[in-house]
Order: structure tokens, then C-alpha cells, then sequence
């Protein structure tokens, strides 16, 4: 069944490496990369009627005569097409063969995207087909994938095409009368549909099976991870200790009565008896940082050590800075190390031998934290951010190193309480309900693209008075599949735009760890002063200069997705602002975007996304973050989610081992699930 991918029939080497990039690497897994997006091909619509900013079909009669035009290595191809409700501009690149296809008198349907240029609608690069070629692809749904350069999504459905001829059909693992009771296609039948899917409802179907499965395997997975921590006693008992209630008498500012109440759970958690598996959400800015360093305190003061891993270098560093200047201040005789990947050798040796050796205490990191080559004495305690859940493996890898320590994930994540029970079954949970009082609220806008220059003008000004900017785009570059503002082309163009005395910078995550590294430094010792990023800003980086957030085509994010990014401004003592710039008008995205505009609670926020959401809603917008399922989304299918996880507990309260017969495909697939994905999605 699962072999090689390059043992498919049109696969070379180059093939291969390209894929490979995608994390594509059997037959296996590209069966399962699924398509991001359908094109669907409805039927034409009068010229008046198109719209800036959308892809659609017009049938017309060529009124002018196709000319070509050489600009340097590119050839400019243009035309236009009229109905009796208007015109149309055509326009095309290096495709002058359309001039012995194209006559003028001919009729067409022209499919493509509606750009306005000069004042006048165009169509850029549109397909062209006879009225009779239209028919037959009308109404069909097209799969577009995610790619990369090298691969377009016709070649990725000619291979999946080629393989689901080949395949072998599975044999069924959900048993029949659970797939009947929650209305669940045949798996083979839902492979099918989700690449090449007869109409919108059959895909639909094929999604919600697809969706139902992997919810269902991630629950059944955390269930076991649950299950064998809550064997674990906790061989680190901790004594409460004076020194955590000194540092908050001496902090500058009082905790707020969320960061008590969730401080005397996880002091409770570490002085009893059972081991903390315990997860605290909060917002953006609710103060879990000085929760974690209370934890690590505790922890040293009764002899143990703590490691706390972040997933970037510039946080770890931010992170020990933080750490070292409140023992600094607060006097305390605790020598914390830090422990990234780009440490020298030298450096990195005698870490080890400090860890080894109990003199380090405090450990804070990247994933370097937990390489074969680190030997702790005492680890009780672990604390990772959520886009570092801990795997099965990785804990392991620590269980290995002495016994299993407790573990306190922090996650800004706002995810509604009844979700968050489901996906975090493993851990206890504690949420961070208020903000502290000297937190000033940001200030927001929901504007279009007209708006541009105005926002230009106002981040310049932030500058001039010493701030920072960062602007957000969807993508890293140019792409055919999705008109968006992509990094490289915004950050030259910006560059013609603002004063050449304004240092402007890129940061996206096919850069190398190093460069990223360099790049967010500098932005956040403010050499950088306007940062033009893809999502990867989300987390990783605390600068509290920086007082602007201008996002980009905001319609193409999640709700939580754009509060997370909006959090990485208002950390200063300055008041703070996000710019949402949508590049759709229409109505249901600016019913969206005015909930950001309206509060800046994320919790509210997560529960507001929710309701818009219909069950099913595929062209939603997927959100971001630890819990990056293939095809899932927790937002759009929370009513599948919640389906899988009664299915779960049903399954388990019947057969906790999955030992019975009409359990063992399921236990096979389970088995092969957590060995190839738990470690990617984040568990």
C-alpha cells in the first residue's frame, strides 16, 4: 500500500525534492494531502456584474483585436470583450499564441480574476474556452493544493488521480454501527471525493468523514497519553516555599485575581501527590510569564530543577533576560543557563556539565532542551509553550533522563472552555480571565484598501517618534493560486514608498533558523523599524517598541489567528494600534472583522468566530495555531469535534485496550497515526 513516492510513474529525482518540501514523502502521504481549496466553475455572469477582487466567468464577444506588446523579456498580450451590459479589458502574459485562437467577432467565456487598474475593470491571465468546452467543466469542482515552487496543482491531481486507480481499497476501521449513528461516509469513498469530488455536497460528505477521523485519532491519542500520566505519582514533592510569596510582595505591580487563583492551583498541583499535567490559558498579555517563573522558583527552592522551552531562540533569549534581571532584583541565589541550538560547542558542553551536574537549576531553551545530549539530575518540572506540546516521544525522551517531570504548557490561544476540555483531555485546565489594570487597550480599525496611503502616513509618523511597525502578508511570494500580498514584492515596494532613512526589513519561515534569528533580533533591539512578516511573528518575539500592527489581506486569517498576531503589539507603555486591511469588501467579512474591531478579548472573540461558523462552512477561513490538523479545523467543525470525542468515550468505555475484533483495524490505524503525526500535530 504505502511505497516510496518515487516509485509513482512521472516522479524523477527533482519530482521528489520538491515534494519533499511539502513533507510529501510516500504514497501514503500524498493520498492524504488534501486539497486547501476547490475551484468551481459556475456559470458566466454579466460584465456589470463582476466584481473587483473575485475570479469569475463572463460569456462575450471579442471587440477589439489582440495586440502584443514586448516590455523587456515579457510579452503583454491584450484585448477586450463586450456583452449587453458592458466591457471587459483582457490582458495576458507570454501567451502570444492567442492571437491566431482569439479573433475578433468570436465569442467566449473568459474565466479569471477581476482586477481594477487605471479606474477600469480587467481580466488578468483568464482561461479561455468555446460556449460548449464551458458546459462540460461547469459546475465542477477543481482541486487546488498547497504548493510550492516547481509544482502546480494539476500535476499534484494527476498523480493522485494515477494512485487512486492503483491503490488497493482500504479496508473499513470504523465500525458499521458508529459510521451510521454519526451519518459518516466510507473511507474509500471519502478519499475519493475529497480530491475529485462530484459536486459540492459529496465533497462536503468526504470532508466531514476525513475531519470526523482525525479528530477521532488525536482524542483517542491524547486519551492515552492521559491514561499513562495519571499512572505517574510524582516523585518530586515540593514544599511551598516562602521565597515565591516575597517576589510578588516585591514585584512592581500586584498580580490580578486570575493570576492568584491560577497560582495556588499549579502550587497545589506541584506539592501533591499526583504529577501536574496542567495547561493555562490566557491572553495575550494576562501575565502566564511570571505564573511559569513563580513554578521554576518553586521548584529550585525545594532542590529540583525546572526547564522551561519556548519554540524560538530570540523568546528563550528574551525569556533569560526576564529571569536573570528578577533574581537580580529579588536577590535570590539561583544561576539560571540558557540552552539554544546556535550555542557554540564550547558553550554548549559546559551547559551540559552544569545541567549534569545540578549547578543549573533554571534550564531555558529551545528543543535543544531535550537532545539526547542533555543529562539532567533533577528535572521536576516542565514548561512549554503550546506550540511545544509535549509528544509521547518527548516525554519519554525526558522520562528516560529520571523520572517523569511535572509539565505546565502555557497557550494564547483563546480556545471556548467546552473545546478546550476536548482537545487538552490530557491536562487539567486554568484560564487567565483579566488583564492587568496598566495594560492600555489597543486601538482598531477595519479598513480597505483605499485606506493605504493614510496608514502609511501614520506608521511613518509612529517611526519618526521612535516606535516600530510590523505589517503581516499571507504569503511569502508571489503565487498563482491566491491573490494576496506576498512578503518579498510588499517589502520592495514599501521600500520605494517610505523615507530611505526608514530601516525596513522580511522575515517568513522558508527562511534559514539563523537569518530568522538575525532578522527578529534586530527588530527587537530596534535596528529594524518596519517588519514585513508572514504569520511566523505569531509567536516568538517580544517587542514592546513596537506600537503598529497592519495586517494585510485580512480576510484570509481566523479571528484567533489575527488576535494573536494583533498581541504582538500593546507590550509597551505606549499606546498601541492595529490596521486590519481587507481585501475583499464583502459584507459577511466585514461582519467578521468587526468583532476584532469591537473588543480585544480573545476569549469573546474565539466565542463570537464560532457562531458565524456553519457546520460544514469548507470556505472558511482555517485558523492557526498548536492544533494544525490536516484538514480539521477546531472553529469551522467544532460540532465534529465534539461528535468524535462522544464517539471516543463511547469506544473506550467499551473497550479500553481496543482489544476486541471489531476494534483491531481501528488499533492498526491508531498505531500508525500516533508513530507518524502525534509529534506534528503538536501532542
Amino acid at each position: 500500500m504505502d511505497r516510496p513516492l518515487r516509485e509513482l510513474k512521472g516522479v524523477g529525482e527533482k519530482t521528489e525534492k520538491l515534494f519533499a518540501r511539502l513533507k510529501i514523502y510516500s504514497t501514503e502521504d500524498l493520498l492524504h494531502y488534501y486539497p486547501r481549496n476547490y475551484d468551481a466553475y459556475e456559470g458566466p455572469v454579466r460584465i456589470a456584474d463582476l466584481q473587483e477582487g473575485t475570479t469569475a466567468a463572463v460569456l462575450g464577444t471579442v471587440v477589439s483585436g489582440i495586440l502584443v506588446k514586448q516590455v523587456k523579456n515579457l510579452q503583454i498580450i491584450t484585448g477586450a470583450a463586450a456583452d449587453q451590459s458592458g466591457r471587459v479589458s483582457l490582458i495576458w502574459f507570454n501567451a502570444p499564441y492567442l492571437r491566431s485562437t482569439i479573433k475578433k467577432g468570436g465569442v467566449f467565456v473568459f474565466r479569471g480574476r477581476v482586477e481594477r487598474k487605471q479606474g477600469s475593470l480587467k481580466m488578468e491571465h483568464p482561461e479561455v474556452f468555446t460556449p460548449a468546452a464551458y458546459e462540460m467543466v461547469l459546475n465542477s469542482l477543481q482541486p487546488v493544493y498547497h504548493l510550492t515552487a516547481g509544482l502546480t496543482s494539476k500535476g499534484i491531481s494527476k498523480l493522485v488521480k494515477t494512485l487512486l486507480k492503483e491503490q488497493a481499497l482500504e479496508t473499513e476501521y470504523l465500525p458499521e454501527d458508529l459510521r451510521s449513528r454519526f451519518h459518516l461516509a466510507d473511507h474509500n469513498f471519502a478519499l475519493q471525493e475529497i480530491h475529485f469530488p462530484e459536486n459540492k455536497e459529496k465533497m462536503l460528505t468526504a470532508r466531514r468523514r476525513l475531519v470526523f477521523d482525525e479528530f477521532l485519532f488525536f482524542i483517542l491519542a491524547v486519551q492515552y497519553l492521559k491514561e499513562r500520566t495519571e499512572e505517574a505519582k510524582n516523585t518530586f514533592p515540593m514544599k511551598k516555599t516562602w521565597t515565591t510569596e516575597q517576589v510578588m510582595e516585591n514585584l512592581p505591580y500586584s498580580l490580578t485575581k486570575a493570576q492568584m487563583n491560577v497560582w495556588h492551583e499549579i502550587e497545589r498541583d506541584l506539592s501533591g501527590q499526583a504529577l501536574m499535567s496542567r495547561l493555562v490559558q490566557g491572553d495575550v498579555g494576562s501575565g502566564k510569564t511570571i505564573l511559569a517563573f513563580l513554578a521554576m522558583i518553586m521548584a529550585a527552592e525545594n532542590g529540583y530543577q525546572a526547564a522551561l522551552m519556548v519554540p524560538t531562540e530570540v523568546l528563550a533569549r528574551q525569556h533569560y533576560d526576564a529571569f536573570c534581571r528578577l533574581i537580580q532584583e529579588q536577590g535570590l541565589a539561583i544561576s539560571p543557563v540558557l540552552l539554544t541550538g546556535s550555542n557554540t560547542a564550547k558553550e554548549k558542553r559546559e551547559r551540559y556539565e552544569e545541567i549534569a551536574s545540578a549547578k543549573a537549576a533554571i534550564i531555558i531553551g529551545t528543543h535543544a532542551l531535550i537532545q539526547e545530549k542533555v543529562q539532567y539530575q533533577d528535572l521536576a518540572l516542565v514548561i512549554t509553550d503550546e506550540q511545544h506540546r509535549f509528544g509521547v516521544k518527548q516525554r519519554e525522551a525526558l522520562t528516560t533522563k529520571g523520572n517523569p517531570p511535572n509539565v505546565l504548557v502555557m497557550s494564547a490561544t483563546p480556545i471556548p472552555r467546552t473545546l478546550a476540555i476536548i482537545l487538552y483531555g490530557d491536562l487539567d485546565i486554568s484560564v487567565i480571565d483579566e488583564l492587568p489594570a496598566k495594560r492600555l487597550p489597543i486601538k482598531n480599525c477595519v479598513v480597505d484598501t483605499s485606506y493605504r496611503p493614510k496608514a502609511y502616513s501614520f506608521i511613518e509618523k509612529q517611526v519618526r517618534e521612535g516606535h516600530q511597525a510590523y505589517i503581516i502578508c499571507p504569503m511569502v511570494e508571489e503565487s498563482e493560486e491566491m491573490e494576496a500580498e506576498n512578503v518579498l514584492d510588499y517589502t520592495e515596494k514599501i521600500k520605494g514608498i517610505f523615507p530611505p532613512s526608514v530601516r525596513i526589513s522580511y522575515l517568513h519561515g522558508k527562511m534559514k533558523a539563523k537569518e530568522k534569528n538575525q532578522i527578529m533580533e534586530a527588530f527587537a533591539s530596534g535596528e529594524i523599524q518596519i517588519l514585513v512578516s508572514t504569520t511566523v511573528v505569531e509567536v516568538g518575539v517580544n517587542v514592546p517598541n513596537a506600537t503598529v500592527m497592519m495586517i494585510e489581506n485580512a480576510e484570509r486569517f481566523g479571528l484567533a489567528q489575527l488576535h494573536q498576531l494583533r498581541g504582538r503589539v500593546g507590550r509597551g507603555d505606549w499606546q498601541s494600534y492595529c490596521i486590519f486591511m481587507q481585501g475583499s469588501g464583502t459584507q459577511e467579512t466585514q461582519k467578521r472583522l468587526e468583532i476584532l474591531n469591537r473588543s480585544n478579548d480573545g476569549f469573546y472573540i474565539a466565542g463570537e468566530d464560532l457562531k458565524l461558523r456553519g457546520p460544514g462552512d469548507l470556505f472558511g477561513i482555517r485558523q492557526s495555531g498548536s492544533m494544525e490538523f490536516k484538514i480539521g479545523d477546531i472553529y469551522n467543525d467544532a460540532g465534529i469535534l465534539k461528535e468524535a470525542s462522544d464517539a471516543a468515550a463511547e469506544i473506550l468505555a467499551l473497550d479500553r485496550d481496543l482489544a476486541l475484533p471489531q476494534h483491531a483495524r481501528l488499533k492498526e490505524e491508531l498505531l500508525k497515526y500516533m508513530k507518524n503525526d502525534l509529534e506534528n500535530l503538536g501532542l
